[in-house]
């Protein structure tokens, strides 16, 4: 699955041909395409209930940063080889055994298959918004200082993402998805409304808020985002804090279940090798 941009001409124009759609009409599945990936998708979507997994996921790929036309399809066939292969292999294990076992282990498979790529996305959406909210303290304060310099704020966006590309690339990629959205002709407002929902940090929401709210009353954004800036660094300070502090918890089941039971018989085996060599000399007399 590749990492790309967001389509803001697809998207607008798809959102033109909802619209002009009469209300109550519209397709419950998805339209057909062509190539491989869309008749995939469409024989896919066209399996009871398949379709709001499709939806779910879609959903998921994009909280995790897998935005192209393309993540939805090579995830859904990732999911279905996956849990075929699981299924066959089972299959062939099972071979041998009684059918009782055999459905056991399909049933397993069945689990393990659905769990398994569910499990990995939601930890790769985690890890992506766990950058993004590292990301945001130092992009902020990049973004004040260049609308302090004159640019308009689509124009400071951009040269904030073509900046912050090497260092921070996905919250770059996430602002430069807003700008191409706003060009295409999306409003500002529901813009930064579809990056708070791929997101889902309450720290960009508030910035959305602020950049509409300061646009919408003509204050400066520029000093309102340094000041922020400075709060977001706070918490990402409080955060490290308590990091720091849960480290020494968490290092307490390792250090008893694997260092401790080391340690004794380091320290035990010698000795008690030690006795029973004398005990044998003075049974040996």
């Amino acid at each position: 699955m590749t990492q790309d941009h967001d389509n803001p001409l697809a998207d607008r124009l798809e959102a033109l041909q909802s619209a002009s759609l009469v209300s109550g009409h519209r397709p419950s599945q998805r339209r057909k395409g062509k190539g491989f990936r869309n008749g995939f998708l469409y024989a896919l979507g066209s399996i009871p209930g398949a379709e709001d997994w499709l939806k779910e996921n879609e959903k998921r790929l994009k909280q995790a940063g897998f935005t192209g036309t393309n993540a939805l399809a090579y995830y859904a066939m990732f999911s279905v080889v996956f849990l075929l292969t699981l299924v066959l292999g089972m299959v062939w294990l099972q071979r041998n055994n009684n059918p009782a076992q055999l459905i056991g282990g399909l049933v397993a498979a069945l689990l393990m298959g659905f769990m398994i790529p569910n499990f990995i996305l939601q930890k790769l959406a985690k890890r992506y918004r766990k950058k993004l909210q590292e990301a945001l303290p130092d992009t902020v304060d990049l973004l004040g200082i260049v609308l302090g310099t004159g640019l308009a704020l689509d124009q400071a966006m951009l040269r904030v993402s073509e900046e912050m590309q090497y260092i921070y690339p996905e919250l770059a990629n996430e602002f430069h998805t807003v700008v191409m959205q706003v060009r295409a002709g999306q409003e500002r407002g529901k813009a930064f409304q579809s990056l708070v929902r791929r997101s889902g940090i309450e720290d960009i929401k508030s910035l959305s808020a602020m950049i509409i709210q300061s646009e919408r009353f003509g204050t400066s954004l520029a000093q309102a985002l340094k000041v922020y800036a400075d709060s977001l660094r706070d918490r990402r300070r409080l955060r490290a804090e308590a990091a720091v502090g849960k480290a020494g918890i968490k290092m307490l089941f390792p250090i008893v279940i694997f260092i401790l039971p080391v340690l004794f018989v380091i320290t035990l085996v010698p000795g008690m090798l030690s006795v029973l060599h004398d005990l044998a000399l003075l049974r040996g007399k």
